[in-house]
């Protein structure tokens, strides 16, 4: 009985040929796969069962288990899967999966309790991943010299697609041990740094400027097509990097961003060079380029916009409206010889003066502000800084006039109220509170976007530290 059991772990499942190890680990199921390696003898499987199990525990972020195959089986780094894919490839499509360290920090490790389980465990698997890319890495490069220059030129895809999916941690980890990938080309003879301005990568994209003068001689690079780096940032970002932004003025601006940055680090004359198509047929220019594919983008963002301006000038209108009349009709009237307010002498009155006062003047703000979107003249470099900085100076004035207009209305209540029912004005503050919160929740995400989009992303292609060399 104890032999047959022993055996039920390579039983082979009839229409895949697969061992219940590899069914375990091609749905996820992280206990059933640490107890079935644990009773596996793995010296008994053959070398493509063992590198499909490497590697779809990889697809299935069982990083822990990967790094005991790993350092079981050290050959399984260079070896080939059914889909003649190395591990490493697997890797290079996970960008959240790595993390910057190969251990836990003191504050990390401290975090291990209840609470804090699952931070603990997410930064765990982070390191363990990392441990893992840098163990592959190590196998791979104690290949003879031929041997590893074939295989990077057979398997370059895993650079390519760290670059694509922003899997700036996996590009650390290779290029600190082995500089020269940076000069790797795929068949069009685009770089790593070329595919992260297509799609649009910015954490890969900065190590660019980690080089020093190398970076200037990437920038020469031109395609089959002789496309520059400026063309690649000309054209559209794809679909699922541009959807990331809210609004349609805000992805025609970081658009502009990134053309704005290549447009540093290329050569002035690129700025000027045309491409060709697949006839040799001489075509645009960056700047043409970028017109002509961001033409749709640009009119849906001054859509956008002044569907935005109109609303929020409506309100800022009915607000100017309501406290421009609230400043003549005072509260408690006027005294009929003087012409004084009655209340004047009030403790309430002067906060109602004021706060009615800020909301006439702040809604005028946005009023011209909003005013002043409507009548630009929309070209494609306006939405660089110039639209979102009044759109977020029209938003911000709003909210103040209609915070100071609830202000003005809650010291009123006080003013005529306080002295005969005390706890209906405080009642009435309270309420009046909600609207002005709701106004904030509903409006943050969008204030929020505009913000980072116009003065935080300026930075967005500086790195902070040196991570490479």
């Amino acid at each position: 009985m104890v032999n047959k059991n022993n055996e039920l772990p390579q039983i082979r499942v009839s229409n895949e040929s697969v061992t219940p190890l590899y069914m375990a680990a091609l749905h996820g199921r992280r206990n059933m796969v640490s107890y079935l390696y644990s009773v596996t003898p793995f010296e008994d499987l053959t070398p493509p069962e063992r590198i499909d199990i490497l590697v779809v525990c990889i697809s299935t972020d069982l990083y822990d288990i990967a790094l005991k195959i790993l350092k079981r089986d050290p050959e399984l780094a260079t070896m080939k899967n059914a889909y003649g894919k190395i591990a490493l490839q697997e890797l290079a499509k996970k960008p959240d999966a790595i993390g910057s360290r190969s251990q836990l920090s003191i504050w990390e490790r401290c975090v291990n309790f209840w609470p804090f389980k699952g931070i603990y465990k997410k930064a765990l698997m982070r390191t363990i991943a990392h441990q893992l890319v840098d163990l592959l890495w190590v196998n791979v490069r104690q290949l003879p010299e031929k041997d590893f220059s074939d295989m990077v030129q057979n398997h370059s895809s895993f650079l390519f697609d760290a670059a694509i999916s922003g899997n700036v941690e996996f590009l650390i980890i290779l290029i600190r041990s082995y500089p020269d990938l940076i000069w790797s080309l795929d068949e069009k003879k685009r770089s790593i740094f070329h595919f992260a301005i297509i799609y649009r990568q910015e954490s890969v994209f900065s190590l660019i400027y980690e080089l020093g003068a190398i970076k200037d001689i990437i920038a020469l690079y031109t395609d089959n097509h002789h496309n520059n780096m400026l063309h690649l940032a000309a054209e559209i970002a794809p679909p699922d990097r541009l959807n990331i932004i809210s609004g349609a003025a805000l992805k025609l601006q970081r658009e502009l961003l990134w053309f704005k940055e290549i447009d540093k680090i290329v050569q002035p004359s690129y700025r000027k060079k045309k491409n060709i198509d697949e006839n040799n047929k001489t075509l645009d220019t960056p700047w043409e380029l970028f017109t002509k594919t961001h033409q749709n983008l640009c009119k849906e963002g001054e859509k956008w916009m002044k569907d935005t301006a109109n609303y929020g000038m409506l309100v800022a209108a009915l607000i100017a409206t309501v406290v421009f009349a609230a400043a003549f009709t005072v509260p408690g009237g006027n005294d009929q010889k003087l012409g004084t307010p009655i209340l004047l002498s009030g403790k309430w009155f002067m906060a109602f003066f004021i706060s009615d006062a800020i909301a006439l003047l702040s809604s005028s703000t946005s009023i011209l502000t909003f005013l002043s979107i409507l009548t630009s003249r929309y070209a494609e470099k306006d939405f660089l800084l110039s639209l979102p900085a009044r759109l977020l100076l029209g938003l911000a004035t709003l909210f103040i006039s209609i915070a100071s207009m609830v202000i003005a209305f809650s010291a009123t209540c006080f003013l005529v109220y306080d002295s005969e029912i005390t706890s209906v004005p405080i009642i009435i503050t309270i309420l009046a509170a909600i609207p002005v919160t709701l106004f904030l929740t509903l409006h943050y995400r969008l204030w929020a976007d505009i913000f980072r989009s116009t003065y935080v992303y300026r930075f967005l292609f500086r790195p902070r530290e040196r991570r490479v060399f």
